[in-house]
């Protein structure tokens, strides 16, 4: 089975643990994959997830390659929109690599509901 990547700006963590949380029987159902802080604060909630580095330290890019790998279902990254991010090349090869493997992207609640309730 495919992961579903999880990823969340500093700002957007805690945003992240209570969508995860909210759809739990979704994600107790799919195997997820997180940058490591991230992964950190979903473990904090007795959260199951598998993880990789912090993106600043290279996760992204990580995540990015398990993409290319076809091994990856759906990413929801919820990001800070109004942030300065050292490692925003990184950032947008994981997005661009989202279109060009037909990869559903949730960067928000909203979109990120969508990919919750219609993917298993």
């Amino acid at each position: 089975m495919k992961y579903i990547a999880l990823i969340a700006h500093d700002g957007k963590k805690e945003e992240l643990v209570e969508f995860v949380l909210r759809f739990q029987k979704f994600f107790s159902q799919v195997p997820t994959l997180a940058t490591q802080t991230t992964g950190g604060k979903l473990r904090e909630n007795g959260l199951s997830v598998e993880t990789v580095a912090s993106g600043p330290k290279g996760g992204d890019a990580q995540i990015a390659s398990r993409i290319t790998e076809g091994k990856v279902a759906g990413v929801i990254f919820f990001r800070d929109p109004m942030g300065k991010h050292p490692h925003e090349p990184d950032i947008n090869m994981l997005l661009r690599l989202c279109d060009v493997y037909n990869i559903p992207l949730a960067t928000n609640p909203a979109t990120a509901e969508l990919i919750a309730r219609n993917i298993v």
